[in-house]
């Protein structure tokens, strides 16, 4: 059985937490900042859980993570 490619894009983007689930980024953090409240670009600072709609899918695209 050969070996599973890793998503180059997805690598970057999630981490698995220690009980499995997905971790990711928020987005609208990376320009257009100024109209954004302080409040808002705190938390969007934090990480967030992937859905588990979406965790299935980026599970497969990290087999080795």
């Amino acid at each position: 059985m050969p070996k599973i490619k890793t998503h180059s894009g997805a690598k970057k983007r999630f981490k698995l937490s220690k009980n499995g689930k997905v971790i990711r980024a928020h987005a609208n953090k990376s320009h257009i900042l100024n109209k954004k409240t302080t409040k808002r670009k705190r938390g969007l600072r934090k990480t967030a859980v992937t859905d588990a709609t979406n965790a299935r899918q980026a599970k497969r695209l990290i087999p080795y993570k």
